[in-house]
């Protein structure tokens, strides 16, 4: 494909440059990281940290913004470069494509009802009052459990489980290993001091556009129902706990705790290895940066830091402050020695 129409289906501004004034034709093959990529491939900056790498880079043209400084390469401007570098990949990356059809080794109960243009993968098994809409496609030993309801264009990816009675929205795609709707972890101890295992009877609710990477868990609920809301991505290793609510496209980054019935605004962020104490609400637009724990509320657009979880500016000088600690130490005693003369 040439530059040129690759900037017409990305909606970009293509600019030469003094070398190459006139990129227009230049065949472009793929694309790749800005250290990586050739002579015919796109890359893209988005992090301003990345900028000094266009000075050195050997790819045929940068996704940049709009007000980006002139560079050697060709610019292909535009508003959001990542973005577009995304939908760069959609072009030239084609992911495989999975016929309609019933594997002969997959087990579908009679009474499950699939959609049009459905892939079941071989080992895959969908139980007794399954409703699946339209173009799902389920990949090898995919379990779906009794009386489950999944809309339209349903991804499974193999050996994803979706338990009894959870419902999912359209265009939900579930990586490997994924686990919706198992039991949540609710124990009360009896009189003999035994744990005794409270059955779980809420679904886990996923809505549209929802996708749980791999190895994730969404558990069910002991009353009620665990929701997360549409346009929610959640992280490999995840854990949401039993009764939680998750808001509209907020982001579960990997190996996020979520104990049981806390609650998440919508476009909220919780970093890597975040973790947020049962019954606590955390506000719309929120964010919990990385190993961050909270165990109170947060209200709407906070930034978050440290455990027990702190405002990112305190936090920050507590780090500060923190790396000194060996030089006050010393202080303090020079000061007592001097008091004890």
């Amino acid at each position: 494909m040439q530059l040129a129409e690759l900037a017409r289906r990305l909606n970009a501004r293509l600019e030469g440059s003094p070398e190459n004034p006139a990129p227009e034709t230049i065949e472009i093959t793929g694309v790749a990281g800005i250290e990586e990529a050739g002579a015919h491939q796109v890359t893209f900056v988005a992090n301003p940290k990345y900028a000094a790498l266009t000075k050195t880079t050997q790819a045929a043209a940068v996704l940049v913004a709009e007000d980006f400084p002139a560079i050697a390469a060709a610019t292909l401007r535009t508003a959001n470069p990542y973005l577009a570098f995304a939908r760069a990949i959609e072009i030239f990356y084609q992911p495989p494509v999975y016929p309609a059809g019933i594997h002969p080794a997959a087990i579908v109960h009679p009474t499950a009802r699939l959609g049009r243009d459905c892939h079941v993968g071989a080992y895959a098994v969908v139980e007794a009052n399954v409703e699946i809409g339209d173009g799902a496609v389920l990949l090898a030993h995919v379990v779906i459990y009794p009386n489950v309801r999944i809309g339209k264009h349903f991804f499974a990816h193999a050996h994803a489980v979706v338990r009894e009675g959870c419902k999912l929205g359209d265009d939900v795609t579930l990586q490997n290993g994924a686990v919706i709707g198992a039991d949540g972890f609710g124990f009360a101890k009896d009189d003999e001091g035994r744990w005794y295992k409270i059955l779980q009877s809420g679904p886990a609710i996923l809505e549209d556009r929802v996708e749980v990477q791999a190895n994730a868990c969404v558990d069910r609920a002991s009353v009620g129902e665990t929701r997360i809301g549409a346009g929610v991505k959640v992280d490999n290793l995840v854990q949401v706990g039993h009764g939680c609510t998750v808001g509209e496209n907020t982001l579960l980054c990997a190996q996020v705790g979520l104990a049981g019935s806390s609650h998440l605004g919508k476009n909220v962020i919780l970093a890597g290895q975040a973790a947020v104490a049962g019954h606590c609400s955390i506000g719309d637009g929120s964010i919990l940066t990385a190993q961050s724990a909270v165990s109170h509320d947060v209200p709407p657009g906070k930034v978050m830091s440290g455990s027990p979880g702190l405002d990112n500016r305190l936090w920050l000088r507590c780090v500060a402050a923190y790396s000194r600690l060996p030089e006050m130490v010393k202080m303090v005693r020079k000061l007592a020695d001097a008091k004890d003369e």
